[in-house]
């Protein structure tokens, strides 16, 4: 069976690069964009950085900001209707993995219609999503780069969870300019959002190659860049290094797959409404610490990554020494240690622990937990 990689076509990348976007949004060829984004970035004038790229070719825009940071199913379809309301024939999407999630549910809703929840799972739209921009303002989602979104359904309060190669957006922009100064905990969660991807991305069955090579190297990096980042937000050389931390990890798990620790935080961020990279950095070493009991040997790059000695050590010993190692840069860049800080009670455990098994990044664990066993996952850092 084929491994088969998506990434978009077209990646800028690098200090400066939104200032050089212009000539491959005029070879598109539209007219109009919808500018999806949220109304922080649009406040704060990130926003304008972009429009005044637009502003420079001439190009036509309208601007919606209306996406909630956990963007709802109500996000998406009213974005549809700003969209066909004023005559947009393509999108812009501004932010971190909020705006890009709901501009992939807004592309996809415009081509094929009906509703956002009818995509929920793996593959369910015939068509391809409206043509996207995406201007990425956060190191850590990779939401510019794959084929994944989410979604959060108000009613069921359930995040859903979309694979779909009809979301992968046309042109990404990732400018570690736009992301000087940013707070120091969007920074961490962001961070520790991608290091989660590496890590899930490696010890899942279907990991190969490429997929191994990219999560390898971004583990590498983050255990680099990320505390620097987070303790000077003006360290370009850390931000910069962080967007090529997002981009390895989305290539990574994009082709590989996620697993349990994604599968969990969705349903606190459902839930909730919990920053998702707070969540998953959170999970991360308790899942892993289970992972490593089926298989070790995944956790020796894992650890040798993370800048430990592995020689003359078995793999278990590989293993715990990589899951301390996560918890202590959890610590270091100031992610909460207990899910009843934020809100989280043990009442809602089993409805947590239902909707994670239903979850779409559940199947990519190496082994699938009981109920029981992910209640007493959520019950280690309650």
């Amino acid at each position: 069976m084929a491994n088969v990689l998506y990434v978009p076509s077209t990646n800028l990348m690098g200090r400066g690069c939104l200032r050089e976007v212009g000539p491959y949004i005029e070879e598109l060829g539209f007219n109009k964009a919808l500018v999806v984004t949220d109304k922080y970035l649009n406040e704060s004038g990130i926003v304008k950085k972009v429009t005044d790229q637009l502003d420079q070719i001439g190009m036509n825009y309208v601007i919606y900001d209306e996406v909630k940071p956990n963007p709802t199913t109500k996000n998406v379809h009213d974005g549809v209707l700003v969209f066909n309301n004023t005559d947009c024939d393509f999108i812009v999407s501004i932010g971190g993995g909020s705006p890009q999630d709901a501009a992939k549910g807004i592309g996809l809703v415009v081509t094929n219609g009906g509703d956002v929840r009818d995509f929920e799972g793996v593959g369910k739209t015939k068509k391809k999503a409206i043509p996207t921009v995406a201007v990425n303002t956060t190191a850590g989602t990779s939401a510019e780069y794959t084929i994944n979104y989410v979604i959060t359904d108000e009613e069921r309060e359930v995040k859903m969870v979309m694979v779909d190669k009809n979301s992968l957006v046309t042109i990404t922009i990732n400018d570690p300019e736009l992301m000087v100064g940013k707070p120091a905990d969007l920074t961490a969660a962001t961070g520790m959002d991608a290091l989660t991807h590496a890590i899930e991305a490696i010890v899942t069955p279907g990991a190969f190659g490429i997929t191994d090579a990219t999560a390898l190297a971004a583990v590498e990096k983050v255990f680099s860049y990320l505390p620097r980042a987070v303790k000077n937000g003006e360290d370009i050389e850390a931000r910069e290094q962080m967007v090529y931390v997002m981009f390895l990890a989305g290539v990574a798990f994009n082709n590989a797959g996620l697993g349990y620790v994604h599968a969990m935080a969705h349903q606190l961020g459902g839930v909730y409404d919990l920053p998702h990279g707070v969540c998953n950095a959170m999970l991360l070493p308790i899942v892993e610490r289970e992972n490593a009991k089926r298989n070790p040997e995944k956790f020796r790059a894992i650890a040798k990554a993370a800048g430990l000695e592995v020689e003359g050590k078995t793999d278990e010993q590989c293993a715990e020494e990589a899951i301390q190692a996560i918890i202590q840069l959890a610590q270091e860049v100031g992610i909460p240690a207990k899910l009843s800080e934020l809100g989280v009670n043990e009442v809602d455990l089993d409805k947590l622990a239902n909707n994670a098994m239903k979850d779409a990044c559940a199947p990519g664990n190496p082994f699938q937990p009981t109920k029981e066993e992910v209640i007493d996952m959520f019950k280690e850092i309650l």
